[in-house]
């Protein structure tokens, strides 16, 4: 493909890679999360002969294990690098595999590439999904639903999307037969962060603790984990950034029956609220029926999320969600993930990690403790530190918060009870949205920035399509 006198001299000996020696790749793929594993996938589909190399801050999928197991380990101790972030398949690897298939929400994808180009991709990667593993599994829609009136009749807004379910089991189970597909394509160097990307002699180099490679094209795609990292190298290159938004709220924990009414046509319903009392905007977010909470860690800080599975003997007798107020800061200040990170450091602080109160405490202006937690009807999933939310979420969010559920509580009786659990923080860091053009390309030729560190994509569907159609891309070139 390349001239054996270029300067990249691609075809001549240039292989051991696991002394770090000076190895050329036709593509460097940066993060085995969704976006760079499709990537990976429709490169090797569509140019077999190229050589892809992907490198990996975390393990393999299968050496991806969090260290809590609920009774010698309860809480988070910070490993070097979280099994739950980092790691093939990323981020998304033990969510419960939610695939959104709508532009209305997962990222503004759509508007670099077109509506319609990333909804055919979004079905793209569904097809690719069943075809790995995911075959039987359920595809729902709001289209149609009577709930989409019952909603709006209560001043709340449900949002267009179909969405398929996989489960964090069949989820698991999909990256784990993708990853058996591309292990003889691809060379993959898990435990291996990259230190630097620099344009050199018509192409790039990267460095990590192994030593420096080569590539004529590189695709980033290093997640929400990789927010710090990512800001580093557009520094260091460049590339302008815009601030984005960060989420900031709780992750909510009921009983599986006051939900049942929605999960069991929906699944995933994502509701909008607009305060009365501010005029924000509240949604909901990551829904859970019959999951479980757990920890998450990004950057050290403990935060919260959910996952469910698809097997019934994983279910349990909750549903969980989380509820999320949108900041989004400019001048003076737009740092908005930093806003996020000091909340969440607070709730740490305080908590000594995640921190869990009752609906009913909170209303009342006390502290949960573990003797009203026993107490309570509704047993939580995930050991957290009794305490009080009102003393780590400032006021406006909160308040925002407290009046969603009652809002909820309108079409899902049950929403406000005094048992409704209730653990913070969960924050959701968006990156710098970078600053690429329509085909994700910077203004360094050659270099893509793809998936959810580019902070165009927040969702599996939208960073997987991402990395699908920069791998076309990349292939009609080459």
């Amino acid at each position: 493909m390349f001239d054996n006198n270029s300067d990249y001299g691609y075809n001549s000996t240039v292989k051991n890679y696991t002394r770090g020696d000076f190895v050329n790749y036709d593509v460097v793929i940066i993060g085995a999360g969704p976006g760079g594993i499709f990537s990976a996938y429709e490169l090797t589909k569509l140019a077999p002969s190229l050589r892809i190399a992907v490198f990996e801050t975390g393990n393999p999928l299968e050496k991806r294990r969090c260290p809590i197991d609920g009774e010698k380990i309860k809480s988070c101790i910070h490993c070097k690098t979280c099994s739950i972030m980092s790691g093939f398949g990323g981020a998304g690897a033990f969510s419960d595999g939610k695939y959104n298939i709508t532009n209305d929400f997962g990222g503004t994808l759509h508007q670099y590439i077109g509506r319609n180009k990333a909804l055919e991709l979004m079905h793209y990667v569904d097809e690719i999904n069943l075809h790995y593993g995911g075959e039987g599994t359920k595809l729902y829609s709001t289209s149609g639903s009577k709930f989409k009136k019952l909603c709006i009749q209560n001043d709340l807004h449900l949002l267009d999307a179909s969405v398929r379910h996989l489960g964090t089991d069949i989820n698991y189970k999909v990256l784990g037969n993708l990853y058996d597909h591309l292990k003889d394509k691809v060379e993959f160097h898990f435990n291996s962060p990259v230190e630097t990307v620099k344009s050199e002699n018509g192409g790039f180099s990267i460095e990590t603790h192994d030593g420096k490679y080569t590539c004529k094209k590189c695709i980033i795609s290093v997640g929400r984990s990789g927010s710090k990292w990512m800001e580093k190298i557009c520094r260091e290159i460049g590339i302008e950034t815009h601030s984005n938004r960060v989420d900031i709220g709780v992750r909510v924990e009921l009983p599986s029956e006051v939900f049942s009414h929605l999960t069991d046509e929906l699944y995933e319903s994502k509701i909008v609220y607009r305060t009365q009392k501010y005029g924000d905007l509240v949604r909901t977010f990551c829904m859970n029926p019959k999951g479980i909470v757990v920890n998450e860690n990004t950057n050290g800080i403990v935060t919260v999320n959910g996952h469910s599975y698809e097997d019934p003997a994983k279910h349990t007798q909750n549903t969980n969600f989380a509820l999320l107020v949108s900041k989004h800061f400019s001048e003076p200040f737009n740092d908005s993930n930093g806003y996020g990170e000091s909340i969440a450091r607070l709730s740490n602080m305080l908590g000594g990690g995640v921190m869990i109160q009752r609906f009913g405490d909170l209303i009342r202006g006390q502290r949960s403790t573990q003797k009203r937690l026993d107490k309570s009807f509704t047993i939580p999933t995930l050991n957290a530190t009794p305490g009080d939310l009102s003393l780590v979420l400032p006021k406006r969010i909160l308040d925002g918060i407290i009046e969603m559920i009652h809002a909820l509580d309108k079409i899902a009786p049950g929403t406000a009870n005094d048992d409704t659990l209730l653990y913070g923080v969960e924050v959701k860091f968006y990156n710098m949205e970078t600053d690429v053009d329509e085909h994700l390309e910077t203004h360094c030729k050659g270099l893509y920035i793809i998936g959810d560190g580019s902070g165009i994509t927040h969702s599996l569907s939208h960073a997987s399509a991402s990395g699908v159609f920069v791998a076309r891309e990349i292939a009609n070139q080459m």
